[in-house]
């Protein structure tokens, strides 16, 4: 499951990169053209950048919120807890002693 979650991670970075490199030869191609000022382009760019940043998370949080609903109902136990559970009873078994 954690491989599936890397692998919809990976392939949503991979898309804002290609979207960003696309808007960027845009951008390039107008300023080339003279159709659009370099600091104009830049403000799109960088606009653009934000944004995605700004969707990325959404879309990291949202993943996140999907992932601990599935785990929860299907009750499994998280290693966290599961760590936390060990290092009771060894700390009891050591007390025990």
């Amino acid at each position: 499951m954690e491989d599936l979650i890397k692998k919809v991670l990976y392939t949503g970075v991979g898309l804002i990169a290609t979207g960003t490199e696309k808007v960027q030869q845009s951008v390039n191609d107008l300023v080339d053209s003279d159709k659009i000022s370099e600091s104009e382009g830049k403000k799109i760019v960088d606009g653009f950048v934000q944004s995605t940043e700004s969707k990325k998370t959404e879309l990291e949080d949202r993943l996140k919120e999907m992932v601990e609903g599935v785990l929860n109902r299907l009750d499994l136990v998280r290693k966290s807890d599961l760590d936390d559970l060990k290092a009771k009873v060894a700390k009891l078994e050591k007390e025990k002693k």
